[in-house]
């Protein structure tokens, strides 16, 4: 499983076919990637880790406060290409990927612990759909997460 965690002071995401869109403020944007050996309790893991994750500003310019200090949100954004492989040819492999429906049900797993904590402060992307995503990354902060 791999995660990029952007801090942003805002997110959207736009399903490209449906136009349909989901937008959070302050908080967590969340690209996941979903590999083959991965299971629930790795979601469960992960989504622990993003409410506890210290990247917020405090007092000064330190970054010492968690999501659920600043009781910012979190978009979750499934992006399989995150496990593209680059080490041979010009072409990405994507065979570390799980594969779609169940690579969906560790995604859920996932929004589901977030959604436990902050309720309708967690939205998500569109899963398996062409999406674009707009932010405003905040310092920037970005920080990629491998379980």
């Amino acid at each position: 499983m791999k995660a990029v965690i952007q801090r942003v002071k805002y997110a959207k995401v736009i399903n490209r076919k449906s136009k349909e869109k989901v937008e959070i403020k302050k908080g967590q944007l969340v690209l996941l990637g979903i590999a083959k050996e991965d299971d629930k309790e790795k979601a469960k893991k992960l989504a622990q880790k993003l409410l506890k994750l210290r990247i917020f500003p405090g007092k000064g310019k330190d970054i010492n406060l968690s999501l659920l200090d600043v009781k910012g949100e979190i978009l979750l954004v499934s992006q399989f290409t995150l496990l593209g492989d680059l080490e041979s040819g010009n072409r990405p492999s994507f065979i570390k990927a799980e594969e779609p429906q169940k690579a969906k049900e560790i995604f859920e797993e996932v929004f589901k612990e977030l959604e436990k904590v902050l309720k309708d402060k967690v939205k998500k992307g569109f899963f398996g759909e062409y999406m674009e995503v707009h932010l405003i990354n905040d310092g920037p902060v970005t920080l990629v997460y491998e379980i």
